[in-house]
């Protein structure tokens, strides 16, 4: 025979002896859970909101008391579906006025009475079950009035567009983007006040905007070419046409449904500038109403298939419309369409009849029971049950930080394995004030990531979000990978997130070696050339009025150091000058071993950039061990040679060529006296290698 599932009830008390004495007394007829503060309760309603029947609740608790649990289950609206009996020895009259303003059915003093308790607490459930019961029923006859009103909206205004040749989806289309629009707008400004209510009847009055096309010729409304201007004349008509049947209507003519639908209709043409039709109405004299669909009939007329034209895409739409191809509108509604055309063409995608009906469930009433008990249905808590098996287990095998957070009251819920890992609590309350969390990550790094989550939007609300935190000492990568919550309001409102944390920093690390050898000499430290190449052009690039200077400078007899004391000898000099010209340049500046003994310096100025080089080339002068360090340096200013980086670099080159004929130890810049030079380390054609000096050959080339 098959077993009914019990009734959950959580109690909540800091006394163990006194949680035992109520579990005694309900334990054969309910299921009971156990919480020892008003913190476990809170993580206990927050994790079974839906099994849970009852609460039975102290005042006095160390952590969060009643009240608090009170104010949270009020934050949350757990307490329209949770009743809770207080049952605690503060029995003042204050007190008790309190737990009763905070939602509380009933309350109890201790010492209690068994059978008091028994009763009051199925009194209370069946009270509650009775309740939902009625809830239910109202809601799905408000709902099914409203559905069949609209299913009538549907059918005529598909009259329509069946003779208009459409495709049947226009009126959904231009109530989707009403509703899309109008939300957009409420969210911008409140110089409309459009509440949710007055959203909903514009939305639902859009699908009458084109009515009055029942009075138009059918020849005229489906002509491929273009109309006369007779027929255009004949056209417009529909406007007044549409609004005259609104206005003849014998009954329901004081309805906020057909003042709106009215508006829609006759103005639905107008244009912000006037040039509209029928009334030539201007700006705000035209009801925002018709400014809406206006726009969105407009839309949907481009990106649909006409017998005049083909589609045009969403882009294309968007652009003719922001352009003023399509005439002007108002510019609140073209900031709207601009700032979210991807959310309008993803709502536009993802609109059906079952989202219409879930749309219009939830301006009836914010939650319609379907059941028939209070208790949700034997196989959804089966199911709630097994997709929690599945999610700790899924948690603990992927060893991911899993984390749930809500914004009221602020508490993070953390997974097992997570938990352990962080050295945290499974419920953390106030986490952006929490010591331990602090103690985790930087406060930059946790309020960056609250920035982040806050940014989002309903459309759009995943962030990737990478991070450090302290694990035993060591600060580790963490990739956080996060939902945004939205509430189901209008406007939204955040209400906290889901997400996971992995530890990203084996592969971080890797991955900034391999960009470190990729663009660093292994020898000096220093950028290699390729790299130093691509800064110095973006910026050029970025700084296109800025004044630079880019100067080569070599090792001056290095090849006697490598031949008189070891390779290795060698290599300590390059990397004691690289160390020397790190230190004399500044946080801006480039600085590059080219190959071999060569070196390069990129450096901004204003106005005159000797003194600059100067102690630059002075610095980098000295000695190592016994081996005197002495350097020769070409430098070219770009507003000598130009901008092109290669120019720049050969212009350097040449000056750094005209050094070493000199005698070595100075530097130049480049003038145009050296176009002809040779080059130390661009290429030198073959067919003059031999007019440099003999001395030179080989000088700075390894």
């Amino acid at each position: 025979m098959k077993q009914t599932r019990k009734e959950k009830i959580l109690i909540v008390d800091d006394s163990e002896l006194n949680r035992a004495i109520l579990a005694d007394m309900l334990g054969e007829e309910y299921d009971i859970v156990e919480a020892e503060n008003g913190l476990e309760a809170v993580a206990a309603l927050q994790k079974m909101g839906p099994e849970l029947s009852l609460v039975l609740l102290d005042i006095v608790m160390p952590e969060m008391d009643g009240f608090g649990v009170l104010d949270t289950m009020n934050q949350n609206r757990w307490i329209d579906d949770i009743p809770v009996i207080m049952i605690s020895a503060e029995s003042g009259s204050s007190h008790i006025e309190r737990a009763y303003e905070l939602g509380v059915t009933d309350f109890v003093a201790r010492p209690f009475d068994a059978l008091i308790v028994h009763r009051r607490v199925v009194n209370t459930i069946l009270l509650y079950a009775k309740q939902k019961k009625l809830v239910g029923m109202v809601a799905d006859q408000i709902y099914e009035k409203e559905r069949q009103g609209n299913l009538m909206i549907d059918i005529l205004s598909h009259i329509v567009e069946f003779r208009n040749g459409e495709s049947g989806l226009h009126v959904l289309h231009v109530r989707t983007l009403t509703e899309l629009l109008l939300r957009m707008l409420s969210q911008k400004t409140d110089r409309y006040r459009l509440t949710p209510e007055e959203i909903s009847i514009i939305t639902t009055a859009s699908a009458l905007h084109d009515i009055g096309k029942i009075a138009i010729d059918e020849h005229i409304l489906n002509k491929p070419g273009r109309l006369t201007e007779e027929e255009f004349a004949m056209m417009k008509t529909h406007t007044t046409v549409g609004a005259d049947m609104l206005e003849n209507l014998p009954i329901h003519q004081n309805d906020p449904l057909v003042n709106v639908a009215y508006q829609i209709c006759r103005w639905h043409h107008e244009r912000y500038d006037g040039r509209g039709y029928p009334d030539g109405l201007k700006e705000d004299s035209i009801p925002i109403s018709a400014q809406v669909v206006a726009l969105a009939d407009v839309y949907d007329a481009l990106t649909s298939q006409r017998v005049y034209k083909p589609p045009f895409s969403h882009e294309e739409a968007v652009q003719m419309i922001l352009d003023g191809k399509c005439g002007v509108f108002n510019p609140l509604l073209l900031e709207c369409l601009r700032e979210n055309a991807e959310a309008i063409r993803t709502g536009l995608a993802a609109n059906s009849q079952a989202q219409r009906d879930q749309r219009e469930m939830r301006n009836v009433a914010r939650e319609i029971h379907r059941h028939e008990e209070l208790a949700a249905s034997e196989r959804t808590l089966q199911l709630l049950e097994h997709e929690r098996m599945k999610y700790s287990f899924f948690a603990a095998m992927t060893q991911e930080i899993q984390f749930e957070y809500t914004a009221s009251p602020a508490m993070v819920t953390i997974s097992a394995w997570g938990a352990e890992k962080l050295g945290l609590g499974e419920t953390v309350m106030d986490p952006l004030h929490n010591g331990a969390v602090l103690a985790l990550a930087d406060q930059e790094w946790i309020q960056g990531l609250s920035n982040a989550l806050h940014s989002t939007c309903p459309d759009q609300p995943v962030v990737t979000y990478d991070c450090q935190l302290n694990l035993n000492g060591e600060k580790r990568w963490f990739r956080i990978v996060a939902r945004a919550t939205w509430s189901a309001d209008e406007p939204a409102r955040y209400t906290g997130a889901i997400g996971k944390a992995v530890d990203i920093h084996d592969s971080r690390m890797k991955l900034h070696a391999l960009e470190q050898m990729a663009s660093h000499d292994t020898l000096t430290g220093l950028l290699n050339h390729a790299y130093a190449k691509k800064r110095i052009l973006e910026r050029i690039e970025s700084r296109p009025t800025a004044s630079f200077a880019l100067a080569i400078f070599d090792l001056d007899h290095f090849k006697s150091a490598n031949d008189t004391y070891g390779h290795s000898f060698g290599d300590h000099v390059l990397s004691h000058v690289a160390e020397a010209l790190r230190q004399c340049i500044r946080d801006g500046d480039i600085a590059a071993r080219v190959g071999g003994d060569e070196f390069l310096i990129f450096l901004e100025h204003k106005g005159d950039v000797e003194p600059v080089v100067a102690r630059i080339f002075e610095s980098l002068c000295g000695t190592y061990e016994d081996f005197k360090i002495s350097v020769s340096m070409g430098i070219a200013p770009t507003a000598t040679a130009g901008r092109d980086y290669d120019t720049l670099f050969h212009a350097a080159d040449q000056a750094l060529y005209t050094v070493k004929r000199g005698g070595r130890g100075q530097y130049r810049f480049y003038d145009e006296s050296m176009k002809q030079m040779l080059s130390v380390i661009s290429p030198i054609d073959s067919g003059e290698a031999d007019t440099a000096p003999a001395d030179q050959k080989g000088d700075g080339q390894t």
